[in-house]
């Protein structure tokens, strides 16, 4: 493993209605040994109180995905988009040249929990634009984002790509870079290397050239696999 960031030395920002936790630098925490992993720059998971949420505020050239775990979440933009996406489902927001957006905890009584992911884009100045969907788990590792929307994924304007990958109990997988980097994010469950074992929150990146056995524990396992450009981060 080239990076390990653990779910507990993450950093944290508790406003009361906003629970974040920042994989990598982000807002006022920063640290210059967390600043990202190739192109992928945030992970924050984020909890939202009842009936709270993010007012409007804008972005600008970046990929934005949002993935639901618990509850749901309202969101509206300046390009006319109100949707609520529930948990399961994934979002992709391209900011392009501009766009504000809020996103709710339309719930007065369950909290929203999900993960923002920003990922720089490899072209600017595009025009701002929405997708999101139910993907299904078709295999143990499912494509959520690519680069060209293949197999029912959302589109993303970067040569990176995100999959879900799911095991059952004890069930074994390989991970590959080939000439790529990756990053594994664990959502839920454990995974078992022969150097860690890496649980909920916990993450490892791997560059090129690069293979990683995995074992679920005995819960299972649940992660987010970022398929990256090789890149120093």
């Amino acid at each position: 493993m080239d990076y390990i960031r653990l779910a507990g030395e993450r950093g944290q920002a508790n406003f009361g209605w906003l629970d974040s936790k920042h994989s990598f630098s982000f807002g006022s925490y920063y640290d210059p040994s967390h600043m990202g992993f190739s192109v992928l720059r945030v992970i924050n998971d984020d909890t939202v109180s009842p009936g709270a949420g993010f007012s409007p505020h804008g972005h600008q050239d970046m990929e934005i995905i949002s993935y639901i775990l618990e509850g749901n979440i309202e969101h509206k933009d300046s390009t006319g988009n109100h949707y609520v996406i529930p948990a399961g489902e994934v979002q992709r927001m391209s900011a392009g040249t501009g766009i504000t957006h809020s996103e709710y905890n339309p719930s007065q009584t369950d909290s929203l929990k999900f993960l923002q992911i920003w990922i720089l884009p490899n072209v600017q100045g595009i025009l701002p634009s929405y997708e999101q969907a139910s993907i299904p788990q078709v295999s143990k590792l499912t494509a959520l984002v690519t680069p060209d929307g293949q197999d029912g994924s959302l589109h993303i304007h970067q040569d990176a790509a995100i999959y879900r990958l799911v095991l059952e109990p004890g069930e074994a997988y390989q991970l590959e870079t080939g000439s790529r980097f990756g990053y594994l994010h664990v959502i839920n469950g454990a995974a078992i290397t022969d150097r860690l074992t890496v649980n909920s929150g916990d993450a490892f990146g791997l560059k090129s050239e690069r293979q990683q056995h995995l074992r679920a524990g005995e819960q299972g396992l649940e992660a987010l696999w970022f398929d990256l450009p090789a890149k120093a981060s």
